[in-house]
């Protein structure tokens, strides 16, 4: 029999390609030692607890001071350490102002009248309830070093690769090794075949492909067979027919419309994570035909404290990263906010110079439709996610309802009336249901479906 070159071949290469595979994995897999993070803050010597005198500053001071810059008042990092240096005040003039500042500063005090005249007579609200020794907390909270964050080796992406990164391979490196192995299979596949091959010419073997026997083509079978030419030609104006009603009927539909702002607001932070009633902003959907676009004078109700975006304590999600909403985007957005209301940062006053916002509208109503937010989010008590989904868990909004007039009337039809506490319905209330018969109306029942309600 004729030799057959090659024939372990296939073998051969299996097996490197496994070895190649494993040398290559094996790095990848191999993951870091985890570091020990400290997260207790250190009493400072002879002082108070600083673990609970940054809650009491939170709680507390927050609101108007920073550790490290201006804000309402002045910063107070090493605060008890630069007033005994620079003004040689000592604790006791600290327990003094941080109990009763008007009363110090209507003494006659010098360092107290200049502070108040620095920062524009903005009086300190004064806190008798907080003892010597609370105090002493807040005072080792701010003299407390703060954590230096680690700098990223090389790049943000390969920082947040890092901070997130703990799990193993990332799905790229995956990814990359399959589409590796699976080019090998290719090749070994394409091996095994002229192997294959190559053992048939030496055994003498004759492979034959089986000839096609002449047959008339489907295209001209069908096209002789006049019934099947019929039926398909209804088929296909049926389908259109039914392609084209589906797409009529989404013209001016928009949900789902997602716009981009020209300042990214993350109903997911604000509504979510922190808790804030979505009537907080929109306050005119109590008692306005609309909702309403707060003013940015209600946004620099918590920025003009909130300049800068830490994060929650567990660190961004992988798809955040994936997005890029890292803590410096949203910092960076806040930022788009004080220079749109004229905020300096510096001297925390506003500037004059002003820039409007010119935000997207993502809700649209035709103009022959009528709704008014005040007869359903007041009198209704109907809430906010009913028609605007989970608010809460978007972190861009977008419309969640498709606004048609069949998904308003659906709802009229499903939604009985809240009577109580509400005298204009009772009287109503009782007629209607006696002559309907039943103990709860609809918003159908009681007229929701008359073309008036909504229709000029």
């Amino acid at each position: 029999m004729k030799k057959v070159p090659n024939r372990n071949q296939f073998s051969k290469i299996l097996g490197l390609s496994l070895i190649a595979f494993l040398l290559f994995l094996s790095p990848l897999t191999a993951q870091d030692e985890p570091v020990a993070d400290d997260a207790t803050t250190e009493l400072a010597a002879g002082a108070g607890d600083a673990k609970n005198g940054k809650a009491l500053f939170n709680q507390n001071c927050a609101a108007c001071h920073a550790l490290n810059r201006k804000m309402t008042g002045p910063a107070l990092e090493n605060v008890e350490s630069r007033l005994s240096e620079d003004e040689g005040l000592g604790k006791e003039w600290l327990y003094a102002w941080i109990k009763n500042s008007p009363g110090v500063i209507k003494s006659g005090d010098a360092y107290a009248n200049k502070l108040y005249a620095e920062y524009n007579q903005a009086a300190m609200t004064a806190f008798p309830t907080l003892s010597d020794s609370d105090i002493d907390d807040i005072l080792a909270y701010t003299a407390a070093a703060p954590a230096a964050a680690p700098a990223p080796a090389a790049g943000d992406a390969q920082a947040a690769a890092a901070t997130t990164g703990s799990a193993g391979v990332s799905n790229e490196i995956i990814l990359g090794a399959l589409v590796l192995v699976f080019g090998l299979l290719v090749v070994m596949l394409l091996l095994v075949n002229k192997t294959l091959q190559r053992i048939a010419q030496a055994n003498g073997i004759v492979l034959e492909k089986d000839s096609a026997s002449k047959r008339t083509p489907i295209w001209k079978a069908f096209a002789q067979n006049q019934f099947l030419v019929l039926v398909t030609a209804i088929v296909l104006l049926l389908g259109s027919a039914y392609f084209a009603y589906g797409w009529m009927m989404q013209v001016g539909v928009d949900q789902g419309y997602a716009p981009i702002q020209p300042i990214h607001y993350s109903h997911k932070i604000h509504a979510g994570d922190n808790k804030i009633e979505c009537k907080y902003c929109h306050s005119s959907a109590r008692v306005s035909k609309h909702s309403g676009i707060p003013s940015l004078n209600v946004c620099m109700n918590c920025h003009k404290s909130v300049y800068e975006y830490t994060g929650n304590p567990e660190g961004p999600s992988q798809e955040d990263l994936e997005n890029g909403y890292t803590n410096e985007f949203y910092t960076g957005e806040i930022k788009k906010l004080y220079k749109a209301v004229g905020w300096d940062e510096e001297t925390q006053n506003y500037t004059g110079d002003s820039q409007p916002v010119e935000w997207v509208r993502i809700h649209n109503l035709p103009d022959f439709a009528y709704f008014n937010h005040s007869q359903h989010v007041s009198v209704a008590g109907v809430e906010c996610q009913t028609c605007h989904g989970p608010v809460e868990e978007m972190e861009i909004m977008y419309q969640y309802s498709p606004l048609t007039m069949g998904w308003c009337i659906d709802c009229h039809r499903e939604t009985n009336v809240k009577v109580e506490g509400n005298e204009y319905y009772e009287k109503i209330h009782a007629e209607l249901s006696k002559k309907y018969g039943v103990e709860n109306l609809t918003a159908a029942q009681l007229g929701g479906l008359e073309c008036g309600k909504c229709h000029y």
